[in-house]
């Protein structure tokens, strides 16, 4: 599953129903006690079992009863209600109108101890007899089947699922509203015992944690390692526990086989049983750095390095691993104690995590350093509004400029000239590619390191571009564009090029001869940047597509090929982590002898050479 959107309700100080749309990279930027940290908190009670304090409930709010939400998407295709018996979410009414798991948990805090309520919030049906199907229990359904007259010899009595299905055709046609389902009373406890099992899981990094390593600066990543493996390995160790029950029941039962010789009358009273269920996490590590110099003893930022290292570790093995568990990784403040250097390391780091198809990041942030470097899409404003309470907006451009404004974020003034594409993906293709040629050819620009020049993508880019592109709009600096020719005829920003190659101030622009920046990338590349994926493919195929498919293909999903076409959202989706998977993983791997040969006629490196050639 991935989360889609968190909601708060009368916590902390979120008074009213506030809904939060979360990305693969979902960047919280406010100040400090805005309200950033509440959603992470939010979340860490939400999937770990954790409970409100009454003081948590909002003060500008009326209510003691505080609401914690979740919706999910890219949810299970399947589900085993009842015995084994599969259905689907869609099929026992449990989305919502966006086609989302929604999920709230409920605390009344009016008592000493707030007490939690589950909920699904779906379109359900309301007719009277089928609003409650998934609560009763076998009998009660059975006793409904004969109430409605419906023919028990076409139904599975032993079976819930079959029960509900034919109440509900009786029931047609069925009217449908959003509905408060509980998930905690009766046989409904059925379905949130299966879902719990499929929710991500959850690890927050908290910015105010103590400095030794045995706390949870340094343990908080081995401990959340150490989860992991013993998720991943839950039916080896299922294995280990029945072996060990067996064992035990075994030297229980002739134990008492003996006690019956001597005694029969106490031998029947005897029974083996489990006291508790084996708990697997008793797993301590600690860390030690050069002459066996605990860490604790280290600075801050050495400390915090371990985490941004653990984040870039776990982005290189989530990216070689199949079947990796869905994760949500939540930071605070990550930049805190670190160098510039190090926090671009780390930037660089979440995004590849962000990358992989199960993996998910939400940092926050009130720093102009890491805020200027994080893709403008992926940030949510958070701000206090004269009342106190809080408030998130997904930004857009005034947003944006607020930001800029507030956290002091402003634009580099050594540049000399503009660069203009269409996106993100051509930013890490560009990069890369100038990076690794520069050793070579000392006339081409390296964009990684040459603060003369200012790469703007026309749609996302980071918070830096963004002010870039604002801020120097008005100071007539000389403008590159370089456009996909994709395989629109003529090309789709034909007279945009056309407009700025008539300028006459040194612009220029230019379409690439190929259909767009991927397939400039060596096949080679690919292979070994996207682990062993090859395709062959010519300078007018859509690169993306084929890798996606071929990425799909190589997954052991059972799901068709012909079936992700049929469902635009989720081949969107393929397609967009292939492009950054090609940009990013296959870019690296490229060499200048590979581009070469990939670019024969040189398009790459004459781009390069012309924008060095515009720097004083």
């Amino acid at each position: 599953m991935k989360l889609a959107a968190v909601t708060l309700e009368n916590f902390r100080g979120y008074a009213q129903r506030t809904r939060i749309e979360i990305d693969d990279l979902t960047a919280f930027i406010g100040k400090n006690d805005a309200g950033k940290s509440t959603i992470l908190e939010a979340l860490e009670i939400f999937f770990n079992d954790g409970k409100p304090e009454r003081g948590d409930a909002c003060v500008y709010a009326a209510g003691t009863s505080i609401r914690i939400g979740c919706a999910f998407t890219s949810l299970p295709s399947e589900l085993v209600l009842d015995a084994s018996a599969r259905t689907t979410l869609a099929a026992e009414y449990l989305l919502n109108g966006k086609g989302e798991l929604e999920i709230i948990k409920e605390w009344d805090c009016s008592g000493k101890t707030p007490k939690e309520s589950v909920f699904a919030v779906a379109e359900h049906p309301t007719n009277a007899d089928a609003s409650d199907l998934l609560t009763l229990k076998n009998s009660d359904l059975k006793t409904r089947i004969k109430k409605l007259g419906i023919a028990e010899s076409t139904v599975k009595l032993a079976v819930n699922g079959s029960m509900r299905q034919a109440i509900r055709e009786f029931c047609q046609p069925l009217t449908l509203q959003s509905t408060q389902i509980p998930l905690d009373k009766e046989d409904a406890k059925k379905v949130w015992d299966a879902l719990k099992p499929q929710l991500p899981m959850y690890a927050l990094f908290r910015s105010d944690r103590p400095s030794h390593d045995g706390d949870d600066e340094v343990q908080s990543p081995l401990k959340f390692a150490i989860t992991q493996a013993l998720k991943e390995m839950a039916d080896d160790l299922k294995k280990i526990e029945d072996a060990v029950r067996q064992r035990a029941e075994n030297v229980a039962n002739r134990t008492l086989e003996k006690l019956n010789e001597m005694d029969s009358r106490l031998a029947r009273e005897l029974k083996p049983f489990f006291k508790t269920d084996p708990k697997w996490d008793v797993f301590k590590f600690g860390l030690v750095g050069d002459n066996d110099i605990p860490i604790n003893k280290r600075g801050s930022g050495v400390r915090r390095l371990i985490l941004l290292n653990f984040f870039r570790a776990e982005a290189e093995r989530r990216r070689t691993e199949k079947g990796a568990l869905s994760v949500i990784y939540a930071i605070e403040e990550p930049e805190t104690s670190q160098h510039p250097d190090n926090q671009r390391l780390l930037v660089q780091a979440l995004k590849e995590l962000a990358v992989d198809e199960n993996t998910q990041v939400l940092v926050t942030s009130h720093t102009p350093g890491l805020a200027g470097l994080l893709p403008s899409d992926s940030l949510r404003y958070v701000r206090k509004q004269a009342d106190g309470t809080a408030t998130v907006s997904h930004c857009n451009a005034d947003d944006l400029a607020a930001i800029a404004n507030e956290l002091g974020v402003l634009p580099d003034r050594r540049v000399q000239v503009l660069v203009f594409v269409e996106g993100t993906n051509d930013i890490e293709f560009l990069e890369r590619v100038s990076a690794l040629l520069k050793p070579e050819i000392a006339d081409v620009v390296d964009f990684t390191t040459d603060n003369r020049v200012a790469l703007v993508p026309l749609g996302g880019g980071s918070l830096k571009q963004w002010v870039a592109k604002h801020y120097l709009k008005n100071l007539s600096l000389p403008e590159v564009h370089i456009y996909d020719r994709d395989d629109d005829t003529p090309p789709k920003y034909q007279p945009e090029c056309d407009a700025v190659n008539a300028r006459g101030d040194g612009s220029w622009a230019v379409i690439t001869g190929k259909r767009e920046l991927e397939n400039y990338l060596h096949a080679d590349a690919i292979s070994d940047g996207m682990n062993g994926i090859a395709i062959t493919f010519t300078d007018a195929c859509d690169v993306p597509l084929i890798v996606a498919k071929a990425v799909h293909e190589s997954s052991g999903s059972l799901k068709p090929w012909e079936n992700v076409l049929a469902d635009p959202k989720e081949l969107s989706d393929k397609i967009s982590r292939a492009k950054k998977r090609l940009n990013r993983d296959a870019a690296a791997k490229m060499t200048p002898l590979r581009l070469a040969h990939s670019d024969a006629l040189g398009e790459v490196s004459s781009w390069l050479r012309s924008i060095h050639a515009m720097l004083a």
